[in-house]
């Protein structure tokens, strides 16, 4: 069997396993088969009237008055908003769709919720004659059953703009509490069957900003061009929480997501299936006194462009709110927040309280109002104005230690607690750093998941791989002691071949099952053992999964760094001996891994980072091989529409080695293709969750310990996805949107990190859950992107002034001062003067602009000589900036003693 088939026939096994569609198996999901001997409910044969607005087209069922189609008025005919190619295998009972309403209620007295679908149990809803706005209205009471309330639902033209209301009359003599009002938002995200053309031409990502009265939702065309399709409160909708549709039938998978719904009110769900989980806001709910209506209603808008957002939502006299930075709050790194809304301000409260501290500052040239958010105490924090037309906004904040001392935690961690050393250990996998289970407090020597346990894949190499790339940051000897003898006694040897045919290869896991081959007890008893992922030592000693090997390569990348640019830290090998098996490393994943070589690899950056090494060494013969085989993986790239393919028939991760290998070698249209689908599914909402926030919903079943498809918060594709951002950025630095994106992805890695250390897998969006996975995962694959990624930006904004990223900023007219706050304080960006400082060894305290005669000044940290003999800063040729008194070495950098506290950079004309 070819490695093709033997990946989908993989899959399919394992999502048989856990109840989920395999991709090529999608119409024989057990699904699909019972909805065939149910009766169509929605009344498709009974026809469609179709309306058109000013952007805008939709179809209205005549018999449920739900939405057939919803589309573009100049757009492509093939694409709709709606699932439509499933419309009709999804037209029975419990299927949602647009139009449909989600209540839970009490009368007076009772303690219980009761809870009512439009879905449920669909009846023909009466037709309500419709008037001058009014594009279709029906009495939809019908369809939800004994509901002891009146639902009148309309679809309306409002200026060409369409909105969906309901009207909700309590028509008993008993007052009713509505504990959870939800509206269902099926959008098109469903990929079934679908090669990478299709679904890019056919389907849509949407993200939420759960932001009560400011709340919306944009919904993306995957490739990411051309309109952003908005929903916006109307009237009394505010989004107050963001649910899962668990109860839709629709079969989720690596291909779909699944459906959520817009939550107007939540106390009902937050006081049963959410039940001591603390929510993104307060949970609300409404009173219907005897006789009384409320009116609640959404609007559909269309941005020109996904960049064109916020430009749109203030057109529709939304508030809008603008971090710079972002939302994730480093204890020693205020961010400043700019908010614009057509009222004014009445109040702005925080909780928890005393948790952040906002200070308001000068006013915009445009009427932005400006603050300051410092914060004061770790963890989740939420700010909410108030404004004068009693509109609320809520603004979600993650308050971190600082970035340095979260990496010193995080690597203190892996060395510490997830140190596993076992010298009877029967698989050969001590010593290393190891995943851990934090609920659990233990380390994960056995699991289902062989690779979990096993130091390879994602999920078993991410926890060493993210020990390593940490010493690029902070290198600290006592770490490197331990991280030597893993890169030397487990790693080299026995992770990847060291010798014989197989060399260079690296293995899907040490950790196998094969009970008959090892010593009775070996396992535990309370692990499920008959599943497919439970390897037996063949399948585990496979070398055919080319994802593996970016790992290996990068830890020899920084064995070669630390050897390299350090003193006493590695002396076991001359550095060109580490950097010789890196490169024989990126070769072997091409020789002994071709078929997933051929996509894009999670951490792919690595390869252009040993490039450039080669390069620099003088290593030419090697560099041309390696450049040889990169550019015949990027020429195959070029060929595709849509290169974002791998061991999923779509992904999210190879796009950061593509969009690279594209760029460097001119193939500016495949670079732009990339770019703009990162886009797509990495948006930017004032949400520490979200924001910067790469799409990712599967792998806490591959990676994870509460295994489930869920839209995973800052999973490793965050900070991945943000190289390609911020590289973008970098060429164009007038794009205020690129930076906030990919520097919001970059603090994605370090997000979730506990206060004492801990990387998860990612953190669960689900509002049932709202936590951190209990394992580690692959959290290290995502902190690789922040290490070799993360940087200080200075930009001049033209209307929000002078603002750092990663910085603190402090300016007179004279001079721009800026503390660097990366952790390793080693990447510095200019905007300005396109001015982009590297050190490979070495920290940078501070940088000041002169901004009348452009010169800038560095000062170091000199307290580093033990292991620093020299700063090694490089500065890119196109800012025409040198050291004053100080000339390039061979490579092309300074060498800059380490006892240097300063030093002036020059403009040269």
């Amino acid at each position: 069997m070819n490695l093709k088939k033997s990946c989908y026939l993989l899959f399919t096994l394992f999502y048989l396993q856990y109840s989920i569609p395999a991709f090529s198996q999608q119409d024989e999901h057990p699904v699909w088969k019972a909805t065939k001997s149910q009766p169509a409910t929605l009344g498709i044969d009974q026809g469609a009237i179709s309306f058109g607005l000013d952007g805008l087209k939709i179809k209205v069922l005549r018999t449920s008055q739900t939405l057939s189609a919803f589309q573009q008025v100049n757009g492509d005919d093939a694409f709709d908003y709606t699932p439509v190619e499933m419309l009709h295998k999804r037209d029975r009972n419990n299927f949602f769709h647009l139009g449909d309403i989600n209540i839970s209620l009490k009368r007076q007295g009772e303690t219980h919720w009761s809870s009512y679908s439009s879905a449920k149990d669909r009846k023909k809803v009466i037709e309500i004659t419709p008037s001058k706005t009014v594009l279709a209205a029906a009495d939809i009471t019908p369809t939800l059953g004994d509901i002891p309330l009146k639902v009148v639902r309309s679809w309306e033209n409002v200026n060409g703009d369409l909105i969906l209301k309901f009207q909700i009359t309590n028509s008993t003599d008993q007052p009713i509490e509505i504990g959870a009002l939800g509206i269902p938002l099926p959008f098109n995200n469903n990929m079934d069957w679908k090669n990478l053309n299709q679904a890019h031409a056919q389907n849509v990502f949407f993200d939420p900003y759960i932001g009560k009265d400011a709340g919306y939702m944009q919904v993306n065309h995957l490739h990411g061009n051309g309109p952003s399709l908005l929903v916006l409160p109307y009237a009394n909708a505010g989004f107050e929480a963001y649910n899962p549709l668990n109860t839709d039938p629709t079969p989720k998978s690596i291909t779909f997501e699944g459906f959520h719904e817009w939550m107007i009110h939540s106390k009902a769900l937050a006081e049963t299936e959410w039940k001591g989980v603390e929510q993104w806001n307060t949970p609300t709910s409404t009173l219907l006194k005897p006789n009384e209506s409320k009116t609640f209603a959404l609007k559909f808008v269309l941005a020109p462009s996904i960049k064109e957002i916020e430009n749109t939502l203030l057109k529709n006299n939304r508030p809008v709110a603008v971090g710079a930075p972002g939302y994730v709050v480093p204890l020693d790194n205020p961010v400043k927040l700019f908010i614009k809304h057509n009222k004014d301000i009445k109040n702005i409260s925080v909780y928890p309280e005393g948790s952040l501290l906002v200070t308001k500052q000068k006013d915009t040239p445009q009427k932005w109002h400006q603050y300051e958010v410092k914060g004061q105490q770790w963890g989740r924090a939420r700010l909410t104005i108030t404004y004068q037309d009693g509109i609320e906004q809520t603004i979600q904040y993650k308050v971190i230690k600082s970035e340095k001392d979260v990496v010193d935690d995080l690597g203190n961690f892996l060395t510490t607690a997830q140190w596993y050393e076992n010298d009877n250990d029967l698989f050969g996998r001590s010593p290393a750093v190891i995943s851990y289970d934090y609920e659990e407090k233990k380390l994960v020597t056995q699991e289902q998941r062989a690779w979990y346990a096993g130091l390879s894949d994602e999920a078993g190499a991410a926890s060493w791989l993210a020990a390593i790339m940490k010493q690029v940051l902070q290198p600290n000897a006592k770490e490197i002691a331990k991280l030597k003898r893993f890169v030397n006694e487990t790693m080299y040897g026995r992770i990847q071949h060291k010798e014989g045919d197989q060399k260079y290869g690296v293995v899907k896991s040490l950790f196998y099952y094969e009970p008959d081959s090892l010593p009775a007890g070996t396992y535990q008893t309370d692990i499920n053992w008959k599943t497919w992922s439970a390897w037996p030592k063949k399948e585990a000693d496979n070398i055919g999964r080319s994802y593996n090997y970016p790992h290996v390569a990068a830890a020899h990348w920084v064995m070669y760094r630390l050897a390299r640019d350090y003193r006493n830290l590695v002396q076991e090998e001359n550095w060109d001996v580490y950097l010789d098996r890196a490169f024989q490393t990126s070769m072997a994943m091409i020789e002994k891994a071709p078929y997933y070589a051929q996509f894009g690899q999670m951490e792919g950056s690595i390869f252009l980072l040993i490039l450039h090494d080669l390069r620099r060494e003088g290593l030419t013969d090697p560099a041309n091989k390696l450049e040889a085989a990169m550019r015949k993986r990027a020429e195959h790239w070029k060929s595709l529409d849509y290169p974002f393919g791998s061991e999923m028939p779509w992904d999210s991760t190879g796009q950061e080695e593509v969009y690279l290998w594209s760029r460097y070698f001119g193939f500016d249209d495949k670079t732009q293709v990339t770019l703009n689908a990162i886009l797509a599914y990495m948006p930017t909402v004032p949400h520490w969750g979200y924001n910067g926030s790469a799409r990712r919903y599967w792998d806490f079943v591959y990676g994870g310990k509460l295994s489930r498809i869920e839209r995973q918060l800052h999973h490793y594709g965050s900070a991945l996805n943000a190289i390609p951002v911020l590289t973008e950025y970098r060429d164009h630095p007038e794009d205020f949107y690129l930076l906030r994106v990919g520097h919001a992805g970059m603090m994605g890695a370090l997000a979730n990190v506990t206060a004492d250390g801990f990387g998860p897998a990612a953190f669960h969006s689900y509002p049932s859950t709202l936590a951190n996975d209990g394992i580690s995962g692959d959290y290290g694959t995502g902190f690789y992107g922040y290490a070799v990624n993360s940087g200080t930006y200075i930009i001049e904004h033209p209307e929000f002034g002078w603002l750092a990223f990663s910085g603190n900023l402090k300016a007179d007219k004279n001079n721009i001062e800026v503390a660097i706050k990366t952790a390793s304080k080693g990447r510095v960006f200019l905007a300005k003067e396109n001015l982009w400082l590297t050190s490979d060894a070495g920290e940078i305290e501070t940088l000041t602009y002169n901004l009348k005669d452009k010169t800038v000044f560095l000062n170091f940290n000199t307290s580093q000589s033990a292991i620093v003999p020299n700063i090694l800063l490089n500065i890119n040729p196109e800012s025409g900036y040198e050291i004053e008194g100080f000339n390039k070495d061979k490579y092309n950098r300074y060498h800059i003693p380490a006892n240097t506290n300063t030093v002036k950079l020059v403009k040269i004309k």
